[in-house]
């Protein structure tokens, strides 16, 4: 992991290419602690490839923020090896160590007294970037994660809401940009609509960044569309099940596993599916600043009984209905209902499903990075996926259970040739 250094720019864009994941390897990590016989972590062996989320999930105490926490030596290891990349860092200065893996926790872990700017820059100073350098990356970070940065730069983490808060705490743990991060239950304390925007913001982002994520979480959903693969720990994390989300969904590896996927494990693979990957179509829309006899034009004309109306920087703002059209003739302030929720790109087919029941019309618009319209996924689009995976679920049962019939006429038939050769003998 070499440390970043300050290259000249060319064209405007850093010299360096941005830093991809690294590999982590786990060799018979075991963490005690002095006045008790058991340890927290015990002899855990696990191998992480580069640019790969993996997520550690499993009950209360089960040492997975422990295991997370020693990869960057927070807690020091008893015994055992840790390797990034081709480095051993078991034994270099943890300081050092820290410096190159990024690190997110819950409640983002701001410095109250910093503004956003001094927070995200505060590794790269401690690397000895030039404040140019500094200054280029603050605002690319603050981009990068969907803040303007002439609105944000100068705040304080109190005048930020929890989602604020929580993007700069992961912009800050990439800005020196590590190969490895780790977030240790990052979107724990916000709210259910915030926490999946969040979701979907950390899965645009490694889809730019390629970086190596490790990620601590107790709920499976978050852990199933987020992970490339998913560890289900144990007590002393022990690892019951380290696999692919989709395989753990339909192959559980014990009752324990079980228990962690629970009900309905068709409905959880609405996880593994983007809005990205299903039909996003266009749809009628009008700007808040255009004259209203244009937009009821459009409202009286169009095939749709509705159109979406956006606001100055092309975001949802209200849906507008032509029985609306009596109540906007001289304004739309009273007109029409605002969009309460939105889903990006990113975001899965059970999230879109969610925004589309609650709404009650049958779609959700979606946007992109900075909150601006792209299009609408409609609630035939969404069940016709839903009912595609139901099949293939269907399919993959009745496949199983013919193996299972073969498997049990074999032995039947190797009992009987057996009784026979059995019988022949005694003759």
């Amino acid at each position: 992991m070499p440390e970043t250094t300050d290259q000249p720019a060319t064209n405007g864009q850093p010299a360096t290419p941005p830093a991809s994941g690294a590999g982590i390897r786990l060799e018979n990590l075991t963490k005690t602690y002095p006045g008790n016989p058991t340890p927290a972590v015990e002899d855990v062996s696990m191998e992480i490839k580069a640019g790969e989320t993996v997520i550690f999930v499993g009950p209360s105490g089960c040492g997975k923020s422990t295991t997370l926490k020693m990869i960057n030596r927070l807690i020091e290891p008893t015994s055992g090896r840790i390797r990034i990349g081709d480095e051993d860092v078991t034994d270099m200065d943890p300081v050092k160590l820290r410096r190159k893996v990024g690190y997110a926790i819950q409640a983002s872990g701001l410095f109250p007294h910093m503004t956003v700017a001094q927070n995200i820059a505060l590794v790269p100073k401690m690397l000895g970037w030039s404040k140019s350098r500094t200054k280029n990356r603050v605002e690319e970070m603050l981009d990068l994660v969907g803040l303007d940065p002439g609105e944000f730069h100068d705040r304080y983490p109190r005048q930020l809401s929890g989602g604020q808060q929580q993007r700069v705490g992961v912009a800050r743990a990439l800005a020196a940009d590590p190969p490895v991060l780790l977030m240790d239950e990052p979107f724990g304390a916000v709210d259910p609509i915030t926490r999946d925007h969040l979701q979907d913001e950390l899965i645009r982002l490694q889809h730019e960044l390629h970086k190596t994520i490790c990620f601590v979480t107790h709920d499976f959903d978050e852990a199933i569309k987020l992970g490339d693969r998913i560890a289900v720990l144990r007590e002393r994390s022990h690892i019951a099940q380290f696999d692919t989300p989709e395989a753990i969904l339909t192959n559980p590896a014990d009752d324990f596993v079980s228990g962690f996927v629970g009900a309905g494990a068709a409905l959880k693979r609405l996880n593994l599916t983007r809005v990205r990957d299903v039909g996003v179509v266009d749809f009628p829309t009008a700007g808040i600043a255009e004259p209203l006899e244009s937009i009821f034009d459009r409202l009286r004309s169009g095939a749709h009984n509705e159109l979406l109306l956006l606001d100055r920087n092309r975001r949802p703002y209200k849906w507008l209905r032509r029985s609306d059209l009596a109540r906007a003739r001289e304004t739309l302030a009273r007109a029409g209902t605002l969009v309460t929720d939105t889903v990006t790109r990113d975001a899965t087919l059970r999230d879109a499903l969610e925004a589309v029941l609650t709404d009650n019309a049958g779609r959700v618009a979606v946007t992109g990075r900075r909150g601006e319209y792209i299009g609408v996924v409609d609630m035939e689009t969404l069940m016709n996926n839903v009912h595609e995976l139901l099949e293939a679920d269907r399919l993959e049962a009745v496949e199983h259970q013919h193996e299972l019939q073969e498997q049990r006429a074999r032995l039947t038939q190797r009992e009987q040739e057996g009784l026979d050769e059995g019988g022949g003998s005694r003759a």
